[in-house]
């Protein structure tokens, strides 16, 4: 695979902004570097779907919101919902999270209603869907599953994991892997061609994307972003930033920043 350039590298990052604590100031400073490093989208809460917009005026970053986020417990008709107001909201990406009980219970034929349902008005309102399995939870043969629906739905992404979804070990801690080498080759076999990937969780410097890049995942979610792309540019990346104070900024940094 070629080299990419530093341009189509940001173009597959999608900058999380989803940390439960996060405030507007730091939303806005969040959106500012998505902006800065022209990236895909900005992956906010819906509520700040408008704050997002109002900074990316003027460029082709775009806003994605999640729905059903973290746990996916809402019922069908409130995600549905959600999902069509984030869409109407201006939001180009939508990023939803199976319901995890149905999907371990096997209750197939809700779990696929509800991705239809969410992926038709999605689609109506003029937006994409990404459907969030949280692999840390699933079994092999619940991955596969849920690639088979995905795929008969005909969504644009399935993404590996919420980067919360936290599962207790056997001394208490609570940990998670997100998104592992062997779940993302299961996902791109038995996902239609067409539909994208999106790796979320633990991809956090330029090599971890070149290598899930290599694996034929397309997005990621990062919060990162910076440490990523200032390090392409420190290795000579083709391309330029859509802010080019940065790339000087980036040579001159300590590769650790």
């Amino acid at each position: 695979m070629n080299q990419p350039t530093v341009n189509e590298l940001a173009k597959m990052i999608d900058h999380s902004l989803l940390h439960p604590t996060m405030t507007d100031d730091e939303v806005r400073e969040g959106c500012d570097l998505s902006r800065d490093y022209g990236v895909a989208t900005a992956c906010v809460k819906p509520y700040s779907i408008r704050q997002a917009l109002d900074i990316f005026a003027g460029t082709d970053v775009m806003a994605c919101a999640v729905i059903g986020f973290p746990a996916g417990n809402s019922t069908t008709g409130i995600k549905v919902v959600e999902a069509e107001s984030a869409a109407l909201a201006g939001a180009k990406e939508i990023d939803m999270v199976v319901n995890v009980g149905k999907v371990k219970g096997a209750a197939w034929d809700y779990v696929q209603r509800e991705i239809s349902l969410i992926n038709q008005a999605v689609v109506a309102a003029g937006s994409i869907l990404k459907v969030i399995f949280e692999n840390d939870y699933l079994t092999t043969a619940e991955i596969v599953r849920l690639c088979e629906i995905c795929s008969e739905v005909n969504v644009a992404f399935v993404k590996t994991s919420t980067g919360y979804g936290f599962v207790k070990q056997p001394g208490g801690q609570y940990s998670y892997k997100g998104a592992t080498t062997e779940h993302l080759k299961l996902m791109r076999k038995h996902t239609a061609p067409h539909i994208q990937i999106k790796a979320a969780g633990g991809v956090r410097t330029l090599d971890d994307l070149l290598m899930v890049r290599d694996l034929g995942v397309t997005r990621i979610g990062a919060t990162a972003t910076k440490v990523i792309l200032n390090e392409a540019i420190r290795r000579g990346f083709a391309g330029s930033l859509p802010a080019p104070h940065l790339e000087a900024e980036a040579v001159a940094m300590p590769a650790g920043y």
